[in-house]
């Protein structure tokens, strides 16, 4: 009888260490997905903020531009 027990004891530890594996298998998964997006992100972030610059030194520019003209009409 207590052979019997252990043994079904066993599988069920089996089944749930397996559910185990396949759970964490899934969130190394995720975690790597998750690096891999945070990286390209951060990489996409660093252009918006480039363009960002940039466009702002066009509008500084353009409306240096604007007030000259401004100054110069009678």
């Amino acid at each position: 009888m207590t052979l019997i027990i252990f043994l079904n004891y066993s599988d069920r530890m089996d089944a749930d260490l397996t559910s185990l594996e396949q759970k964490l298998s899934h969130l190394i998964s995720m975690c790597n997905e998750l690096r891999t997006e945070n990286a390209q992100l951060r990489i996409s972030l660093n252009q918006v903020e480039a363009d960002t610059t940039a466009l702002k030194a066009n509008m500084a520019k353009a409306s240096e531009r604007i007030e000259t003209l401004i100054d110069s009409l009678p």
